[in-house]
């Protein structure tokens, strides 16, 4: 019963008595009976290009053309076959029909048709990473079509307003469900863990609304937006009736996620060919505690550094951040022992070109000091060294003689028991082939109890 008036309320608003006309390729433009016009936005995910998705890492080394013999065109069906097929659809979810849905399954048969068959391909990699987030929340297994429409599967894929990765996570969201975003790290790109985190956030929609439609609608536009959209439409909690208040994007976020549901469905009878996926090889992880560049261990190991990329896209500068906290790299099972086994070679391999995070600067205690002095100062005693520019200046140039003479007698330390030459290096500001030059090493070897020079 409630399927029916969703139609019913779908072709009244959407343009029973109205016409549907295409404003350009990335809206929809729709007058209703009233003569009011909405725009709808196409959401992000059906606008990335062949050649983006064909340029992926992935899609270079693990897709290859299907070989179906199917004519590339779309054919036509009337209406009753979408509402049959939707329905027979294996779904807890309602799938209903309107002009809107089919305008979205039209985009996906003729204009996105080799989009999907790229993304058909691509889903043999990471359906089964979304289906098991979903199921561990208890969630519908239609949610796993949400990245075709985000994301169009890509995890690279980034806003225009900065929402990123599969499940294209805006930074506020991401790091309230646990995602870790610095200048090093971004987990929104973590198929992993940017899954559960949409898991748990679809969950947590759903105790809100009770209503799979407006979820889908909150995942896109926020709950800020559909609350208002629902306080606008009188208190009515049907999407369909609150759709003309949202956002743009977000009036076109169900038709497309039906859509999507649809496609990744009867793709055969739309004569698209899926690509055919080459698995990748297994892959097992080792948990690191110091900085490491993705260079080292491809200079080191063998490994190719896009490989290392694509197999850890939540590191942002090739760079894992180790010295921070234990933190966790992706590897083919293949090269597991080779990383074991070379650790400390690849430690060592460049790091003081690949690991550098500053320019070196001299600067003694005393120096430190005084600017901190100079910097308290209070307006009155700023003027009244200007009346004395000579005399501070002359000063001034005392305390650096004193300072320079100071600092001849250097700095040293004692290795405490687990310390490492790029540890004691890093936290003295200073590189390991200096510190080698100043206490005559060759190795990189020390023990505890040595005392050594660091400046």
């Amino acid at each position: 019963m409630k399927t029916k008036k969703i139609l019913i309320i779908a072709t009244m608003l959407l343009g029973c008595h109205g016409a549907m006309i295409a404003q350009n390729e990335n809206e929809i433009k729709v007058t209703t009976n009233e003569g009011e016009e909405d725009i709808m936005e196409v959401p992000a995910g059906m606008m990335l290009e062949v050649d983006s998705l064909l340029n992926l890492y992935n899609s270079k080394t693990y897709l290859q053309p299907g070989d179906c013999n199917y004519r590339d065109f779309n054919p036509d069906f009337p209406r009753e076959t979408f509402i049959e097929r939707l329905q027979r659809i294996p779904s807890v979810m309602e799938m209903p029909y309107n002009e809107v849905v089919r305008k979205f399954i039209d985009r996906y048969a003729v204009k996105l048709r080799h989009s999907v068959s790229i993304m058909l391909g691509t889903a043999n990699l990471y359906m089964p990473i979304f289906e098991e987030a979903l199921e561990m929340y208890n969630l519908p297994l239609e949610l796993k079509y949400l990245p075709v429409i985000e994301s169009a599967l890509n995890p690279k894929a980034t806003s225009r307003v900065g929402a990123a990765g599969l499940w294209q996570f805006m930074p506020a969201t991401g790091k309230q469900y646990g995602l870790e975003l610095n200048s090093l790290v971004d987990e929104r790109r973590d198929p992993l863990k940017s899954s559960d985190a949409a898991a748990r956030y679809l969950r947590d929609l759903y105790k809100i609304y009770g209503d799979w439609n407006l979820v889908i609608a909150a995942y896109n536009c926020g709950p800020e937006n559909i609350n208002k959209a629902i306080h606008r439409a009188g208190g009515e909690k049907d999407y369909w009736v609150i759709y003309k208040y949202l956002p743009r994007e977000t009036q076109g976020y169900v038709p497309a996620f039906i859509a999507a549901n649809y496609i990744m469905t009867y793709y055969c009878d739309h004569n698209i060919c899926p690509m055919r996926t080459k698995l990748p090889l297994k892959t097992d992880t080792v948990i690191v505690n110091r900085d490491v560049h993705f260079k080292q261990i491809a200079g080191v190991c063998g490994i190719g550094i896009e490989e290392l990329r694509t197999l850890n896209p939540q590191y942002r500068r090739d760079i894992v951040n180790g010295f921070t906290k234990p933190s966790v790299i992706r590897l083919p099972q293949t090269y597991i022992n080779a990383f074991i086994d070379n650790e400390d070679s690849v430690y060592n391999y460049d790091a003081d070109k690949l690991l550098t995070k500053r320019v070196e600067v001299d600067v003694t205690m005393n120096d430190v000091a005084e600017s901190t002095v100079t910097r308290s100062q209070t307006v009155s005693s700023r003027k009244a060294n200007s009346r004395h520019g000579r005399n501070v200046a002359k000063n001034k140039k005392g305390r650096k003689g004193r300072n320079a003479r100071s600092s001849r007698h250097g700095q040293n330390i004692t290795v405490k028991s687990g310390q490492t030459l790029s540890q004691i290096a890093a936290k003295n500001h200073t590189t390991v082939a200096k510190l080698k030059k100043l206490n005559g090493l060759k190795g990189n070897t020390i023990r505890a109890g040595k005392k050594l020079k660091v400046k």
